[in-house]
């Protein structure tokens, strides 16, 4: 009775912690990607993961529920900042799955 106990604890585990991730371009500019990376991310609660870059694009006119964010300061300008960027290159959007939460990120790269 106790393995099954255990097993059963296992599998729960195993599901609560199964992710699907996916990386989409956000932006591309004109200048040099550089070597400087920086990122920006927070856990949203309450969030659909389908939520694509094309949705999020301000000139869409929609407007999207992301969920409650547990980072204030989320967005491209916090990763430029964190890695000193004062010319933007690209901007990469991440989404990853979890079963209860969502985490998504801007991966900011620039001179």
């Amino acid at each position: 009775m106790k393995k099954i106990s255990y097993i059963i604890g296992a599998i729960g585990f195993v599901i609560t912690m199964n992710s699907c991730g996916v990386t989409t371009p956000f932006i591309v500019t004109n200048n040099e990607i550089g070597d400087k990376v920086g990122t920006s991310s927070t856990i949203c609660l309450f969030s659909g993961a389908s939520q694509n870059s094309a949705s999020m694009s301000p000139t869409t006119g929609k407007t999207v529920f992301h969920g409650f964010m547990l980072n204030k300061n989320f967005g491209i300008v916090e990763a430029a900042e964190k890695a000193g960027i004062s010319k933007i290159g690209a901007v990469d959007y991440k989404v990853t799955s979890y079963v209860f939460f969502v985490k998504k990120e801007f991966i900011v790269a620039g001179e």
